[in-house]
């Protein structure tokens, strides 16, 4: 049989698609059909590029005299996209070369091609590379699309378009096939159906890196070919010429083709097949069962912090770009952002190269400084901050923050899961292939205990996005499951592994006292997510001290937000000592945060006359410096809505008239200090120095991108009639280094913390 191969993830709509070189093609000549327009230059994704056409027999580009968005619609749908963004003038995408075959193009948007559009003719005009076109089409696909093969797969060579279906590493000897992830093999090419092997009589090290980062690995090592496999070989007729740093071959040059003998058979005299051998991150590392569940952590040596990391993706491999300067964490602005400075991120954080250089903050904006800016690599840097950059970033705002998609090694672990039932392939009843007795038997979860944090490891290893909801009961779902199919229970995970069987769990010993059947676990993915952020700044700001009557108090003792020494206080006499604050929460993520119980099931109070949508919404405590709470508040979310948004966005959430309730991505709820339980009881505190800590949705009601921000944190001084808060900040926004200097406590003096 076959011996095991693995081909690499399509990182643009179509393997080998409109890259940067315009040579000569095999078009027949008379106009630019379908197939005859591409997207090409410095473009840090397949929906974007310099607009170039094909005309007798020669690719060309397209002068932005006249140009328009009908115009652009016109080339994202002759391409296969829904529509266009935008387009951009003076050569944004960089000067092409050749003819520049349209100029004044005038479109309605309703032609089926852009050579349908009115021009001054084929190649008549007054313009320069410098006003080469580009777009930006939207990411959605046309469905059912059919796609010009021929043109959509080629590589230029010596002037002539070749076409290339696949590529793929094939293990050597068929004992290698179970390997995972497949890390060393023959570089196979998909020509005309067929699987060829490429002559080692050029290949470089240069070229294994190019492969082996395009399958997910972030280095190569040179490759001994003594052993192989004594067939006979079916040589491609090319051979690769790369530098190293492309993020995939489709961007490398290609090499004449190879001696043709008698038999018309391609030969590779005195050579063998080219093979590489990949060096995996250490999360993927074969030899290191438990490495697998490190994919989120630090995959450089346990004792140094990495300087670079991953936030808010909802795959491995991907997220905004976030760098450590000065002890503090902050984001990249997307200026000059391309695919190989972040193949430098991806390879720095044990990846391959990157699939996707992505702007905008399309994987969420982050909070904090903006460190880097202008980013330019040449590709073989250890780390991004080996790069030239621009530390000024005053014209970039959190809107602009640079993201990646990475490459990362098949592990097959999709394989293991699957989801039943459900209405949609994004949801479903969980069901796990395992081996029980010898053999392998698909089977489902037990629900006890099952929650989002379970949910968002699934939906992640199947690849489906983030978890949108975690269900205990899925008897409502087709297909009638009995007890006896439960195969797996106890289930308790992190939140950061890459499969659902690294998660702990009862083992071969299963035990679910309710049964798998109705009660097995299901899911419910969705490819975005709410992010909730506190803004530190603000309660820094906001905090001081409330002497309240106890007769004023009558509502937040109903709704227990007094500790219980407040039922032995005076009504008329007595009163409380409250620290008060205001809270700001921005949603930073890709979708709207909304309350995990539908109205039906929202709460009314009568004493405040309102709703309460979540029993439990924030967590206020304060801890002595060994970590022990001393005292606590919480705060129901009576009101989640839009108090405030950004410029360009519109408020959806109001709670007044029983209205819908929900922070809109963009948007904030603001907590005011004066409002009742958005505060903590302190009445029965000893003076002396505290940590104060908020927690936002602590009980992970609602799925969320990145629950590591929702903890916000800081010092505390009480001297018995004052208090001071000072070095609020974010939980994970500190480096290791300044995480440990906050921990560790000494003596302020009070010019050295802000008084409040």
């Amino acid at each position: 049989g076959e011996e095991a191969a693995h081909t690499a993830p399509r990182p643009w709509g179509a393997l080998w698609g409109g890259g940067p070189q315009g040579g000569k093609g095999s078009l027949p000549a008379g106009g630019a059909s379908q197939g005859g327009l591409r997207l090409a230059g410095q473009k840090r994704k397949h929906n974007e590029g310099r607009v170039e056409v094909f005309y007798s027999g020669e690719w060309g580009t397209v002068c932005d005299d006249d140009f328009s968005i009908h115009a652009a619609n016109v080339v994202c749908k002759e391409l296969g996209y829904v529509e266009a963004v935008s387009w951009v003038s003076s050569s944004k995408y960089g000067k092409g070369e050749g003819k520049i075959w349209m100029d004044n193009v005038h479109c309605t948007g309703n032609e089926v091609t852009l050579a349908a559009c009115t021009t001054n003719g084929w190649g008549v005009t007054d313009c320069k590379h410098t006003e080469d076109v580009g777009v930006v089409c939207s990411e959605k696909r046309i469905p059912g699309f059919k796609f010009d093969k021929p043109f959509l797969n080629q590589i230029e060579v010596n002037n002539m378009n070749i076409q290339v279906e696949d590529i793929r590493i094939r293990a050597i000897l068929a004992t290698y096939r179970r390997r995972v992830p497949l890390t060393e093999g023959y570089v196979e090419v998909k020509d005309g159906g067929n699987w060829k092997q490429i002559c080692d009589k050029h290949w470089t090290v240069k070229n294994s890196r190019v492969v082996c980062g395009m399958f997910g690995f972030p280095g190569e090592r040179k490759y001994n070919a003594k052993v192989y496999n004594k067939r006979k070989q079916n040589y491609w007729a090319y051979s690769m010429d790369c530098t190293g740093n492309e993020a995939h071959i489709s961007s490398c040059k290609m090499g004449n083709h190879l001696s043709v003998d008698a038999e018309k058979n391609i030969t590779c005299e005195n050579g063998m097949p080219a093979v590489v051998s990949c060096i995996p991150g250490r999360a993927f590392a074969p030899s290191s069962s438990s490495g697998f569940r490190k994919a989120f952590r630090n995959t450089s040596k346990p004792q140094l912090q990495p300087l670079v990391r991953l936030k808010g993706g909802a795959k491995i491999g991907e997220g905004r770009v976030e760098v450590l300067k000065n002890g503090e964490w902050g984001t990249v602005c997307d200026d000059q952002w391309n695919l190989i400075s972040a193949s430098v991120v991806c390879r720095e954080l044990g990846f391959g190269s990157a699939q996707e250089a992505i702007t905008g903050a399309r994987l969420g904006q982050g909070m904090g400084p903006i460190h880097l800016n202008e980013i330019d690599c040449t590709g073989f840097e250890k780390s991004i901050t080996d790069c030239k950059f621009n530390t000024e970033s005053l014209t970039c705002n959190h809107e602009e923050d640079a993201a990646v998609r990475c490459n990362v090694p098949a592990m097959g672990f999709q394989n293991q899961l699957r989801l039943s039932g459900g209405r949609n392939p994004y949801e479903g009843r969980v069901e796990v292939l395992m081996q029980r007795n010898g053999t392998l038997k698909w089977g489902t979860v037990c629900s006890q205990n099952w929650s989002t944090v379970e949910a968002m490891v699934v939906c992640r290893q199947l690849g489906l996005g983030f978890a949108s909801h975690a269900f205990q009961e899925t008897w409502y779902w087709h297909g009638e499951v009995s007890a006896n199919d439960v195969i797996m229970s106890g289930v308790k995970c992190s939140g950061t592994e890459m499969s659902l069987a690294h998660c702990r769990h009862d083992g071969a010993q299963v035990s679910c006292p309710r049964g798998g059947g109705r009660f097995a676990a299901g899911v419910s993915c969705s490819e975005t997510a709410p992010d909730l952020v506190l803004n530190a700044e603000i309660v820094e700001q906001t905090s001081y001290l409330e002497d309240r009557p106890m007769f004023l108090l009558q509502c937040a003792l109903e709704e227990n937000c007094l500790p219980t020494s407040a039922a032995n206080t005076s009504v008329s006499t007595g009163y409380r000592r409250l620290l008060r604050f205001s809270s700001q929460i921005h949603n930073n993520g890709q979708a709207d945060f909304r309350p995990k119980n539908g109205r039906h099931a929202w709460i009314w109070h009568d004493c405040h006359r309102h709703y309460h949508s979540m029993e439990v919404f924030t967590h206020y405590d304060l801890l002595n410096l060994n970590g022990t709470k001393v005292a606590e508040g919480h705060k129901a979310s009576f009101c989640l809505e839009d108090t405030e948004c950004e410029s360009d966005v519109q408020k959806q959430y109001e709670c007044a008239n029983f209205g819908e309730q929900g922070i809109t991505v963009g948007c904030w709820d603001v907590y005011r200090h004066d409002i009742d339980c958005q505060w903590i009881d302190i009445t029965d505190i000893a003076p002396g120095d505290y940590l104060f800590q908020i927690v936002i949705n602590p009980n992970y009601e609602v799925a969320e991108s990145d629950y590591s921000n929702n903890v916000m944190k800081c010092k505390s001084r009480y001297d018995g009639q004052r208090i001071w808060m000072y070095n609020c900040h974010i939980g994970d926004s500190l480096g290791q280094e300044m995480e440990q200097k906050f921990d560790h406590f000494s003596g302020l003096t009070n010019n050295q913390v802000s008084k409040r």
